[in-house]
């Protein structure tokens, strides 16, 4: 049976593409992320995020280029299989986009219940933070359920709420601290290049929800103009947003008190800036932003798996349940995400993300460098200029969390070998560039 049949042409208008991407970036990159990109970036943190822009903004040229020539619903496994074959390297390469795609949503999920304690003032009952976010990530699994429809809509409203709140928000408390940026720490401590550059994988992190689009490019209208304009648009939107929020949190906060906070900034930056009323809208607005995010995640990664498997590139088994593929990928999506809920923090997720996300971007990028660029009409010097600065970015992180947290770098280190052994040895070989023709013929059917 061929399961892109299920997929419905033209169900996801180009507004309801750029509410699903900044709905994701959104949802990570500035309630779950700023801290942690302050901690690593010190007082030049507002220009990570215009760094890992600016590095997405490379990245996502090959994105643009690929989805352009071949829309697809499975996104991101297409283009792998386009550009290596249906071998290990691309099943493996595409694993670790839906895996990092998870460990977001574990990320985003982790956030709201971190900011939904803040509201209660329970925060010294961490042990709530997961049992609210897996509660979320249920939520998410019921509204996907419901199709394409509801969740184009929730998008929408969610997306519009969100964008202009937090604008809001950062306006507000950019007046209210006289549009001065000194997020100065009273000790005046300095912050090496090397934090800066780390920061960045972090910022990258808060920009790549935009994949989410290229996972959904079948079914978005005039795939071959409005893939490419949501993208852009989605990038362009957030980064405008980040920077505002950014220099709103470092005019209330000094660095030190942001990186005490950096599990829930904006909230303790809300308090001395618009009192008690702009704490709880904050707080809202988390509660919005993280469960719009979490729901265009599960959204895109549930038919991405889904396309995976009718590629042939993951194994499936239903376990019994009855339903579609996309049925069973989507309760897959969300166990996952829920075990990475419970057993992981919030840092420990980003760094895992990281990880994942770049060494799958790198396999991208040189893929159709290798073998596509001129069947896509792409400049092969943007390719490589988007490879060396994820290369640079990842080691540079990797280096550091060698000596904050070791054991994280370890274990993701294991689990991309593992994934790639396991496709290995469900797929045979590396690279199947003899199967290549018939690969192209079956991911456009």
């Amino acid at each position: 049976m061929d399961h892109q049949a299920e997929y419905k042409k033209n169900s996801i208008s180009l507004l309801g593409a750029i509410s699903m991407g900044t709905g994701v970036m959104i949802g990570a990159g500035i309630f779950a992320l700023t801290g942690q990109i302050a901690e690593l970036a010190g007082k030049w943190f507002p220009l990570s995020f215009l760094f890992g822009a600016l590095v997405t903004a490379f990245s996502a040229y090959t994105y643009i280029k690929m989805s352009n020539a071949f829309p697809s619903a499975g996104g991101i496994g297409m283009i792998l299989q386009k550009a290596y074959g249906p071998g290990a390297i691309a099943g493996g390469a595409a694993l670790l986009m839906a895996f990092s795609m998870v460990i977001n949503e574990s990320l985003v999920a982790r956030t709201f219940g971190t900011y939904v304690l803040r509201a209660f003032d329970l925060t010294e009952l961490e042990v709530l933070i997961p049992v609210l976010g897996v509660c979320l990530i249920i939520f998410a699994y019921a509204v996907n359920r419901a199709g394409n429809k509801s969740v184009g809509l929730f998008s929408m409203v969610m997306a519009a709420l969100k964008i202009g709140g937090i604008a809001l928000f950062a306006i507000a408390a950019l007046w209210a601290g006289g549009y001065s940026f000194e997020p100065s720490s009273p000790d005046g401590a300095s912050f090496p290049l090397a934090g800066f550059v780390a920061s960045i994988a972090l910022s990258i992190l808060a920009f790549k929800g935009f994949t989410t689009i290229t996972n959904s490019g079948a079914e978005i209208v005039s795939p071959h103009k409005n893939v490419g304009r949501a993208i852009t648009f989605s990038i362009l939107i957030c980064v405008v947003v980040y920077i505002l929020v950014a220099l709103a949190v470092g005019s209330s906060l000094d660095l030190d008190e942001l990186i005490k906070a950096k599990d829930y900034a904006l909230a303790q930056a809300a308090q001395p800036a618009l009192g008690p009323i702009g704490f709880y809208l904050t707080v809202l607005l988390a509660v919005v932003a993280t469960a719009s995010g979490l729901l265009a995640s599960v959204f895109a990664v549930s038919r991405m798996l889904a396309m995976l498997t009718d590629m042939e590139m993951i194994p499936h088994s239903h376990f019994g349940m009855s339903g579609s593929i996309k049925d069973h990928t989507l309760v897959y999506t969300v166990v996952v995400a829920a075990l990475l809920t419970i057993f992981f923090d919030l840092s420990r997720i980003a760094s895992l993300g990281v990880f994942f996300y770049l060494v799958m971007d790198v396999l991208i990028h040189w893929g159709c460098f290798k073998y596509l660029r001129q069947e896509i009409g792409a400049r092969g010097f943007v390719m490589i200029t988007a490879i060396v600065f994820d290369i640079i970015v990842l080691l540079v992180f990797a280096g550091m969390k060698l000596q904050s947290d070791p054991s994280i770098v370890l274990i993701a280190t294991l689990m991309i070998v593992a994934v790639f052994i396991f496709e290995r040895w469900f797929l045979s070989n590396w690279i199947n560039q003899s199967a290549k023709a018939h690969s192209h013929d079956h991911s456009e059917h």
